[in-house]
């Protein structure tokens, strides 16, 4: 590894640091170089050049929103054994504690950034000319996002919609079905499928969806907190609606009351949204029961059923 990262980093001294990690997906190392700490992610599968380019995206938009910090990716090397590894910035970071309740308001800025944009875009449309920088971040009017991102290993249909609602039901809870069928052919889900399509558009009358830049996979695993405030790491990006981002929050604990209060003091919920919720838990339910096996087939039909009442 140091050899590889000595050639595409055009470094000169490569040393491995104590720091090491990882997941369920990926592994990570630190290593010490002559430009600096680097964090790399490493992952022997043949998708991992696809899930790293969408990883590296992803922190790319983030960062340029300016509204959190997030490790600066610096680039995707190919593994001559197969797999690849995503080099980053190496952020000495601890677990989220004091800094709960600024991740809050800063993930709601995130969220905001988009609209923000679409609002300063309609108050200067009058104006003759462009002040400097304007146009460096464009105002995304669709659902999607321009490159392929992984929530896990399972890559993510990004391509661009104009309605949330369509974009949500095809591109993420019936492709989660499809892969579903391919491995299990689960007759039950495929039927509360069939009925739960039809009681979608209902849960969204009279809800504005603006499209919002998120993480994706906002868990208590993938933030923490450096001196400076909180980070968030290992993003599934896309453009969706806001909500869906708390749905994984939830799920697995990690996020306290402050993070909460703050985050809906920026972005209150709107009438609906317990049911929304238990509706974007179900894609995160689905692609876990893809990912780990039917130990998450009841809470999937559960939610499934719940909704079609």
């Amino acid at each position: 590894m140091e050899s590889l990262l000595k050639q595409e980093l055009g470094s000169v001294l490569i040393k491995q640091a104590g720091h090491s990690g990882g997941g369920c997906i990926s592994q990570g190392q630190s290593y010490d170089t002559d430009k600096g700490r680097v964090f790399v992610k490493i992952n022997h599968k043949s998708e991992a050049r696809r899930m790293f380019l969408g990883e590296m995206a992803s922190l790319e938009a983030i960062l340029q929103t300016e509204t959190v910090i997030a490790p600066k990716p610096i680039k995707v090397i190919d593994q001559p054994a197969g797999g690849a590894v995503l080099v980053m910035e190496h952020l000495d970071m601890k677990g989220l504690s004091r800094q709960s309740s600024k991740l809050g308001e800063q993930l709601a800025d995130l969220h905001l950034h988009n609209q923000r944009l679409r609002d300063k875009m309609t108050k200067e449309s009058g104006k003759v000319g462009k002040g400097a920088g304007q146009a460096d971040v464009q105002f995304i009017d669709k659902f999607g996002f321009h490159i392929v991102t992984c929530c896990g290993y399972l890559p993510m249909v990004n391509d661009w919609q104009d309605d949330w609602v369509t974009f949500y039901a095809r591109q993420r809870i019936q492709t989660q079905l499809d892969l579903l069928e391919k491995s299990s052919g689960d007759r039950e889900a495929r039927e509360l499928w069939s009925q739960l399509q039809l009681k979608i558009p209902a849960l969204f009358d009279g809800v504005d969806v603006v499209p919002a830049l998120l993480h994706g996979d906002l868990w208590g695993g993938n933030v923490a907190e450096v001196d400076s405030g909180p980070v968030i790491f290992d993003p599934a990006s896309f453009y969706g609606h806001s909500e869906f981002e708390l749905a994984i929050a939830g799920m697995f604990g990690g996020f306290g009351g402050s993070f909460y209060s703050a985050y809906h003091n920026k972005i209150p919920k709107a009438p609906g949204f317990e049911k929304r919720l238990k509706l974007y838990q179900l894609f995160h339910y689905l692609n876990h029961w893809n990912h780990f096996g039917s130990g998450y087939r009841g809470s999937s039909l559960s939610i499934m059923r719940s909704l079609v009442k």
